[in-house]
C-alpha cells in the first residue's frame, strides 16, 4: 500500500494529524469535479473542475497555500461551466507535484 502522505513536503507546516484530512480533501475534489488534468511541464498542472466547486477549490487551495507556500496556484474561470486550476512549484518541489498528480483519478 503507498503512503497517502507521501506526496507532502518535510516543508509542510501543517499538522501531521490534519494532513490525512487535506489529503482526503484534494481526493474528494478531484473524485467528484475534475474533468481533465493536463501536466503542462514538469513544474504545472492544469486541471479542469466543474464550475460549482470554484468556491471550495479556492478555500482548499488558500489553505494549502497559507503550509505550503511554495505552491502558486491559479484559478481562472472558463465559459462553458468549468475552470482551470492551475496549480505551479519551483524547481525544487517538482516531487511534491508528481505525487500530488498520482492522486488524480484515472
Amino acid at each position: 500500500m503507498t503512503d497517502h502522505l507521501a506526496w507532502a513536503p518535510a516543508a509542510c507546516t501543517l499538522p501531521t494529524a490534519e494532513q490525512p484530512l487535506r489529503v482526503a480533501e484534494f481526493d474528494q475534489l478531484f473524485a467528484d469535479h475534475l474533468r481533465s488534468a493536463n501536466r503542462l511541464d514538469p513544474r504545472t498542472l492544469d486541471l479542469t473542475l466543474a464550475a460549482e466547486a470554484r468556491d471550495a477549490t479556492a478555500d482548499l487551495t488558500a489553505r494549502e497555500s497559507e503550509c505550503c507556500s511554495f505552491f502558486a496556484f491559479t484559478l481562472t474561470d472558463t465559459t462553458d461551466g468549468q475552470f482551470h486550476l492551475q496549480i505551479g512549484v519551483p524547481p525544487t518541489q517538482v516531487a511534491v507535484l508528481d505525487g500530488l498528480a498520482d492522486r488524480l483519478p484515472s
